[in-house]
């Protein structure tokens, strides 16, 4: 394959973004963990049932004494009730004691309710006289300071639906079900294919006009973060018959990203072969950097090209993959956080193209770090970037601007 081929027209990036987005479908498959302290970050892939109630009997919701709260009534600083105290349950235990009329028992945080109590004086409102009698100087009312058996969960609730994403706290629920494992959906697997006669294996002898592999590995980085198995193919030169074996052997991924090889330029074939194998849904965004991006679908399987550039690349991961990955892994949408800042110098841009520009932010000042697409420093000493619209070619000096930062 010789010669250059021109880019096809050139799509949005609020284009691009959907025909991506709608090209990837969330993964089905399911498995079970069996450590549920494992399942934080995984999203569940059936309905939690609760077999019983939690609290599973009536606890003391605070230090004090279980009382019948009709023997408080009335008490005061002034006019005291005193009660015989007839004996104390800790948490854990099982209490053998019944309150009677003129009876208490101290009672620890989330001990078992005795019998014949129906509320919980808080310690604060008491005065312990001697061994066996306790002052109350504030009354309550029945169930005050108690959790009922079932009050957060009862049985037969369905207590996390599936697609749930499991944080810390919903982990603590499926603990408070007493469960030991749990399904959740697979991790959606990513096959990372770099390009390029140009690069070489970290740990390789350079020759000359040669780079080392930057992509792949950010790739894998920010595609592990995002909740994604990566299968990370060897380097393949460009070569039509080598890159269509690559593809071929990795379209039973959930999807596919290629590094490299996705431009115009006489070695840049992929988008002859992915051409020929499927279905091309856009060639060329209209952004900066990372306009040789490349979308294809071949036997049902989204094939992402990405550009060759380190900066390029890494920038339209967080732009483009970054949702994907999310979409497939059936995580929730990435929400970035953004921060004000002011530009330290005056930036003229003169792309002509929706423009990703990455900063570093010192004391609230915006400082430009981009340099061009094939300098990694410009992500790796960015804190975020600014959006340059179309029709924005310049921000003034001082200017007030909204930095979307990475992590």
């Amino acid at each position: 394959m010789t010669g250059m081929s021109p880019f096809r027209l050139l799509v949005s990036h609020e284009e691009a973004e959907r025909l991506l987005l709608s090209s990837v479908t969330p993964v089905e498959r399911t498995e079970r963990i069996t450590k549920i302290g494992e399942a934080v970050g995984r999203v569940l892939g059936q309905d939690v049932v609760s077999t019983g109630d939690v609290p599973p009997f009536d606890r003391a919701a605070m230090d004090g004494y279980a009382v019948r709260a009709e023997d408080t009534f009335g008490a005061s600083i002034e006019n005291e009730v005193t009660l015989r105290v007839v004996g104390e349950v800790h948490a854990g235990t099982q209490p053998d004691i019944t309150v009677s009329r003129g009876t208490c028992v101290q009672v620890a945080t989330g001990a078992p309710l005795p019998t014949g109590a129906d509320a919980v004086v808080m310690v604060e409102y008491t005065e312990r006289r001697d061994d066996n009698v306790v002052a109350i100087v504030r009354p309550v009312y029945p169930g005050a300071n108690i959790s009922r058996a079932g009050e957060d969960i009862r049985t037969g609730d369905v207590v996390l639906t599936r697609g749930t994403y499991l944080t810390p706290a919903r982990v603590g629920v499926l603990a408070a079900l007493g469960l030991t494992e749990v399904e959740v959906f697979q991790r959606p697997v990513v096959s990372v294919i770099p390009t390029g006669h140009e690069v070489v294996a970290p740990g390789g002898e350079l020759a000359p006009g040669q780079i080392y592999d930057v992509n792949s590995y950010t790739l894998e980085a920010i595609l592990r973060q995002n909740g994604a198995t990566v299968r990370r193919h060897p380097i393949v030169e460009d070569d039509y018959d080598a890159l269509r074996q690559a593809v071929v052997e990795s379209l039973d991924s959930d999807l596919v990203v290629l590094s490299g090889g996705s431009s115009v330029g006489e070695k840049d074939m992929m988008v002859h072969v992915l051409e020929e194998m499927g279905e091309i849904l856009f060639h060329g965004v209209q952004i900066k950097p990372g306009k040789p991006t490349l979308l294809a679908v071949v036997d049902g399987t989204p094939v992402l090209g990405m550009p060759g550039y380190p900066t390029s690349c890494l920038s339209n991961a967080y732009i483009f993959l970054v949702p994907a990955i999310r979409r497939l892994a059936r995580l929730p949408p990435r929400r970035p956080q953004t921060v004000t800042a002011r530009m330290a110098k005056r930036y003229v841009s003169s792309s002509g193209r929706k423009q990703f520009l990455t900063v570093r932010i010192e004391n609230g000042v915006a400082h430009v770090v981009y340099k061009h697409s094939g300098a990694i420093t410009s992500m790796s000493r960015a804190d975020g970037y600014v959006i340059l619209p179309v029709n924005l070619d310049v921000l003034e000096e001082g200017e007030e601007i909204e930095v979307t930062l990475f992590d």
